[in-house]
């Protein structure tokens, strides 16, 4: 059993490469076939089949195989689980950098025992 920590560390790793988000935004558009998939890309046909496996433990693509054809589809909610871990920091860090803004202008403006 794949726990939320261990996933959330498969998104993060498959979305850390150029080609693999590529492919995701490709078929955020609708499944595709390996070929239609690889057809952009300067990689072979077993490269791109590799970012598929990467993608596919990462609960990222879904393949179904039709015959011979392999058809590709977006599974796009470990990405909302990313989303929501990234949300939380944002948040944090937009509290941290609100409190700096305060304390900046606070320091800034002129104090009454120095006017004096």
């Amino acid at each position: 059993m794949v726990t939320s920590g261990e996933r959330l560390d498969q998104t993060f790793a498959a979305l850390a490469d150029s080609t693999r988000r590529a492919i995701l935004e490709r078929l955020a558009h609708g499944e595709a076939s390996v070929g239609e998939i690889a057809g952009p890309f300067h990689v072979s046909r077993p490269a791109i089949s590799k970012h598929l496996r990467v993608l596919e433990r990462a609960g990222l693509v879904r393949r179904a195989h039709e015959g011979r054809m392999s058809r590709c589809e977006l599974e796009a909610s470990p990405m909302r689980e990313a989303a929501d871990w990234v949300e939380r920091y944002r948040v944090f860090w937009e509290g941290r950098l609100d409190a700096l803004q305060r304390y900046v202008e606070q320091s800034a403006a002129p104090r009454q025992d120095e006017e004096r």
